[in-house]
């Protein structure tokens, strides 16, 4: 496992390194007009020109890059274009605010997914598709609905939660909590939609394989199979949806940052892209380039130590 999870690492290195160059190679095409944007009605022909040779852009692309990547390995990621932030600073800052909606969803749609779908692989008949139906219903209900309801329900009619807004946990937990629960509630319909179906199929798969049959005939009790050896054994297939479904929150919380004025990582990449702040582009490739492939690589670990015949070795 060692040696396939040094190989992975060297792999995800290189991606990011291709990565990061087809982002740059894509971004000197907008030198111009970012330069442009930046000088606003001050720009002319001479005006761009200076700023492109005081930023460096009127050097080869090879050159920039280099240097750009030189600075990245000594842990400076540059400062904003625009707000003259640094960009490592700007990055978890904004993170820590998407990170607060993302991980609590996660962890409840796992927990609801785990339950809804054990049950329904272990009941058939009319509890099996009844739990099918909730699945149904979150995964095709659209979440922007969800969050209008939720929002006119509890915060225009209730009056018990915020609409809109963050509040850090370090100002104020109780505030922080109110200012989450919607967002989160959110995430997690279709988060745990999604995963329930896969471990509903997977618990039957294993409930149908002989190991099971067998452990039946020895008067094992049906909840010790199920949770002891069938949870465990179908594990590997949910832990991938589980890490698919980790990356697919982060993608999701750019629409649930805009609709709740959130100042999260999603708005932040979307602001940075509208404007062409390059050296924050930058940044948020190389982060999520290296937290894909971790995400990913700590899911394989996973499923190797659940699953034994799946190890790498």
């Amino acid at each position: 496992m060692l040696s396939f999870a040094l190989r992975r690492i060297g792999v995800g290195l290189v991606l990011t390194l291709v990565m990061t160059f087809i982002t740059f190679w894509l971004l000197s095409f907008s030198f111009e007009s970012i330069v442009s944007s930046r000088l606003g009605q001050a720009a002319t022909p001479e005006s761009i020109a200076a700023v492109k040779v005081q930023l460096g852009f009127d050097r080869p692309l090879m050159v920039q890059y280099g240097e750009w990547l030189w600075n990245v390995l000594h842990g400076d990621f540059g400062v904003s274009l625009f707000t003259q932030e640094p960009v490592s600073g700007a990055v978890f800052a904004r993170l820590g605010v998407t990170l607060s909606v993302v991980l609590p969803a996660l962890i409840i749609s796992t927990l609801s997914a785990v339950v809804l779908g054990v049950f329904a692989a272990s009941r058939a008949g009319a509890a099996d598709k009844i739990t099918q139906g909730i699945m149904l219903v979150g995964h095709f209900v659209p979440g922007l609905l969800v969050a209008i309801a939720l929002v006119v329900v509890f915060a225009v009619n209730l009056g018990w939660l915020p609409a809109t807004g963050f509040t850090p946990f370090s100002e104020d937990p109780g505030l922080w909590l109110a200012s989450v629960v919607i967002p989160v509630t959110v995430l997690s319909i279709g988060g745990a939609a999604n995963i329930a179906s896969q471990v509903r199929g997977s618990m039957i798969d294993e409930l149908r394989k002989d190991y099971v049959r067998t452990l039946r005939t020895r008067g094992i009790p049906t909840n010790s199979i199920i949770l002891r050896h069938a949870l465990r054994n179908s594990a590997g297939p949910a832990l991938t949806v589980f890490s698919l479904e980790f990356l697919a929150m982060f993608g999701s919380a750019l629409i649930i940052e805009q609709v709740f004025a959130l100042p999260g990582f999603g708005t932040f990449s979307f602001n940075s892209a509208l404007i062409g702040d390059i050296p924050v582009i930058m940044g948020l490739a190389v982060f999520g380039t290296l937290m894909t492939i971790t995400v990913n690589l700590l899911a394989d670990l996973g499923i190797g130590w659940l699953n034994p015949k799946a190890r790498v070795y």
